[in-house]
């Protein structure tokens, strides 16, 4: 997840799921990957000489780049502008692209696509979630179904025609314990191995 610099004063538009997942996230390093390296940390340093100890030295590496996450995390939640896609919606807001918007169009070449505008903190190509501040979003906003964009990129101008704009749930990854982490729990030996 990159860590996308914003205004102060700009929303951090997100999906329920979404704010959930940086949630879960800020609370693992809080309560337990934290925790987990200021235990290594200390360890190490009651070892003596701290200039020559790799263990505290990473550690105290590791401490700064989890605070630095945490404070990043923190921002982007206390700006968070949470949006449900699932939300009834009316009028244009119900058949026009917004934040939100699951929207098939299609391309010059007739290649249908499928994409859904979600929040900085969401974009997964792989599944086409792509950030509302992104040219492809930016071009499809307040178009509807029938209308024709045109998605002005670097290097490329394309028209595109919109099928079908829905407004559904939009499946976020939940957060995972990432891998290696100081907290996850160690391989045990097996019996006789």
């Amino acid at each position: 997840m990159s860590e996308a610099p914003t205004k102060a004063s700009e929303k951090n538009y997100i999906t329920p799921i979404g704010y959930q997942r940086l949630l879960d996230e800020r609370k693992f390093l809080l309560t337990r990957e934290r925790r987990a390296v200021t235990a290594v940390v200390a360890w190490a340093a009651s070892n003596g000489d701290r200039s020559e100890n790799a263990d505290y030295q990473y550690g105290k590496r590791r401490l700064r780049e989890i605070d630095r996450r945490i404070r990043f995390l923190t921002k982007r939640i206390d700006a968070a502008e949470v949006v449900d896609p699932e939300a009834p919606r009316a009028g244009r807001a119900a058949t026009q692209v917004f934040f939100g918007a699951t929207v098939r169009y299609a391309t010059a070449a007739g290649t249908d696509r499928v994409v859904s505008v979600v929040g900085l903190d969401e974009v997964d190509l792989d599944r086409n979630h792509i950030s509302w501040r992104s040219p492809l979003a930016r071009a499809l906003m307040k178009a509807g179904a029938g209308d024709t964009v045109v998605l002005r990129a670097p290097g490329t101008t394309e028209p595109l025609e919109i099928l079908e704009v829905h407004y559904t749930r939009i499946p976020v990854a939940p957060y995972v314990e990432p891998p290696g982490a100081e907290s996850a729990p160690k391989p045990r030996p097996r019996p006789g191995g």
